[in-house]
């Protein structure tokens, strides 16, 4: 009987490159270059260094990768499939093509061992940071002098076009000031991006660059030689610094005539040059086909479930030990709230309504996070150096900070991500899809913009990020045009699977918090900067405030014959409150609907929705923002009072009146709905 010789490393780093030609050519589209120019990297990392388990890719302990230049999804896709991941050679075939599992950039939940979607340069980078925070976190929680339970590491590929990204100076300026070690990442130094040479545009001292960030950096690494990249991964890993090697590749390594050139970036080879590349790499098989002893020795089935076998007796050994520690952890890594957590969420929102207290919705929320953080000790906070303005913290909050030593982090609950809004919202992602923490990071409103791809990508995955706005509205006064919210909470709520909350006083505070934990997908929380009234409220109607939508304040019991249905959210609650008396004298009915999620409201039934806003009778809107976005509900026949212009500076009172925001201009634009002059 006799046996093939192992794959060397080139074979197996020529898998990938012929993968990524046939799959690209095949779907005509696609991006050869880098993966071609990182195999060799690929083979490094993934065959002598990741931890992890392809039949089980939701292991807690698993090492993650991200690729953070994710137009190189053939790389990752043809190592899932090589490693022995649930993604069949078929499925490379339909590179690309509706509903296959090999989408043109890596999509979580979509693919798996995909650990976030990337393609939105740099984001990949600062999803990483925040994944390798919730390890450094979770370690310095759980584990013990005794057991270790919490031990991986998170390592990133990345490119030109992820350091040319804000969001990498963001990313990693935070990482190096935590000193997250167990980050490392892999610079794709080719030189190259779609427009040509990168020395025109791109002249940075890279290495320079991250080791002012506090970084361990590794230069000048033949991203070709296999045993060069292993000893500077193994070298990595002995650092109390996160990592950055530097590895000097050649962008579509193996196509003769297209190599080291940009041509060969985002386009597929042609028949002829993958024909040629073929015969360079000696590759001498058909298109997709792959010799059983590359599958052999990339194969990392058998060494996953020794991996994760070893840690299952660790745990074992820990629960033995720790019962309540071990519980807690498995809970919270699966995603799963607590078991009283019901009851614990309606006694915070029954206390809310107990309090019936005027204050701003920003300070409502932070008493409502006094009492989430009793309840749930995976709530991480932070702020993007607005701590005091949001009020994001809690009485029990505890900062996290660098270990005084250089080596780790002392624990803590609460992150200072400095004025870093776009960086702070991608770690957020990668916090909440590493598992074990509920995070959630607060700016202003205004400044969502500066997060907003985040966001959307967010919003994509369906992870369950939360994000904290407050002065929300020309409310904030004398700041301006520049930091008052206009367009934001119309642009927020058209994102799709976005959940956004603009609460009216403390009970709907609490609600909206309580449904962002709860809710299996993103949500923005929106709050004032000024005082806003208590409204009492009976059971059924605090019980209605999780519909999105509910009313607030109904017609008398005898129905008047002109009626008006009056949507506010937030502060414009109140007005709208204050605007029934005025109506009646005017012998007009008015029914007032708190909407403080329009989202949530869309997800109810038909007969919910029409009970709340019955067909046939004419709608207001009230809120500080662009008018537009209401029209859906109040149709063209209604009215709406809001903003279509920037704000101005001036104390909040004077704004309100001046922008129309009076109880005189929504009788009038009621009876305007009405069709009185």
């Amino acid at each position: 009987m006799t046996t093939s010789s192992p794959a060397s490393p080139q074979l197996m780093a020529n898998a990938i490159r012929v993968l990524a030609m046939d799959a690209v050519q095949q779907a005509n589209s696609g991006h050869p270059g880098m993966p071609m120019g990182m195999a060799d990297i690929a083979v490094a990392l993934w065959s002598r260094h990741l931890r992890h388990n392809p039949a089980n890719p939701h292991w807690s302990d698993r090492d993650r990768f991200v690729l953070s230049n994710g137009h190189g999804s053939m790389l990752l896709y043809s190592l899932l499939h090589l490693t022995g991941y649930d993604l069949p050679i078929e499925e490379l075939k339909n590179f690309r093509q509706l509903h296959s599992k090999t989408p043109g950039h890596p999509e979580y939940g979509i693919t798996p061992g995909v650990e976030t979607t990337t393609g939105p340069l740099g984001q990949g980078l600062g999803n990483a940071v925040g994944m390798a925070l919730a390890e450094a976190l979770l370690a310095g929680e759980f584990n013990r002098a005794d057991a270790k339970i919490v031990d991986h590491h998170t390592y990133v590929f990345l490119g030109d076009g992820c350091l040319m990204e804000g969001i990498s100076h963001e990313a990693c300026s935070l990482a190096g000031t935590l000193g997250l070690n167990k980050l490392i990442g892999f610079y794709d130094d080719n030189g190259i991006s779609i427009d040509g040479d990168v020395v025109h545009w791109f002249h940075d001292d890279t290495p320079k660059r991250f080791e002012a960030y506090g970084w361990n950096v590794i230069p000048g690494v033949n991203g070709h030689d296999v045993a060069a990249v292993d000893a500077a991964i193994a070298q990595a890993k002995r650092s109390n610094k996160p990592t950055l090697i530097c590895c000097k590749t050649v962008i579509g390594k193996g196509a003769p005539t297209k190599e080291g050139g940009h041509d060969v970036h985002g386009a597929a080879l042609g028949a002829e040059e993958v024909a040629r590349a073929r015969a360079t790499l000696g590759w001498k098989w058909e298109p997709f086909v792959v010799p059983q002893e590359v599958y052999d020795a990339w194969d990392a089935k058998a060494s996953g479930a020794k991996f994760e076998a070893a840690w299952d007796e660790a745990f074992a050994q820990y629960r033995a030990k720790y019962p309540q520690e071990a519980a807690d952890f498995e809970r919270r890594v699966a995603g799963k709230l607590p078991a009283d957590w019901a009851q614990k969420a309606q006694a915070i929102v029954a206390g809310a309504n107990q309090r019936a207290e005027t204050v701003a919705t920003r300070k409502a929320s932070q008493q409502t996070l006094d009492g989430l953080a009793a309840v749930l000790p995976e709530l991480l906070g932070g702020s993007a150096d607005l701590t005091g303005s949001n009020l994001t913290n809690w009485k029990a909050s505890k900062a996290v900070r660098a270990a005084g030593n250089g080596v780790g982090l002392q624990w803590g609950n609460y992150v200072n991500y400095g004025v870093r809004e776009f960086g702070m919202s991608a770690a957020l992602n990668g916090l909440a899809l590493h598992g074990g923490y509920r995070p959630f990071g607060g700016t202003f409103l205004t400044f969502s913009d500066y997060s907003r791809n985040a966001l959307r990508v967010a919003a994509l995955m369906k992870s369950p990020s939360i994000f904290v706005f407050t002065h929300d509205s020309i409310g904030l006064g004398e700041d301006g045009p520049t930091h008052q919210s206009i367009e934001q909470l119309a642009s927020l709520r058209l994102i799709p699977n976005m959940t956004l909350w603009r609460p009216a006083d403390t009970v709907e505070t609490a609600v909206a918090w309580t449904q962002a934990i709860e809710h299996h997908g993103p949500s923005c929380l929106v709050f004032s900067r000024q005082n806003l009234a208590f409204s009492e409220r009976t059971d059924a109607q605090i019980a209605n405030v999780a519909k999105g939508g509910y009313v607030l304040r109904d017609w008398n019991d005898e129905i008047p014959a002109r009626k008006i249905i009056l949507i506010a959210t937030g502060s414009e609650v109140e007005l709208a409150l204050k605007a029934v008396e005025p109506l009646a004298r005017e012998g007009i009915g008015a029914r007032v609907v708190s909407m403080p999620s329009t989202n949530a409201f869309d997800r109810q039934d038909a007969e919910y929705r029409e009970r709340v806003l019955p067909a046939g009778v004419r709608r207001v809107a009230i809120e500080a923002g662009v008018t537009d976005y209401w029209r859906k509900y109040v149709g063209l026949e209604g009215g709406v009072v809001g903003i279509d212009t920037f704000g101005e500076s001036a104390p909040a009172s004077v704004l309100f009146k001046h922008f129309g925001f009076t109880i005189e201009h929504i009788v009038a634009a009621s009876k305007a709905a009405l069709g009185q002059a």
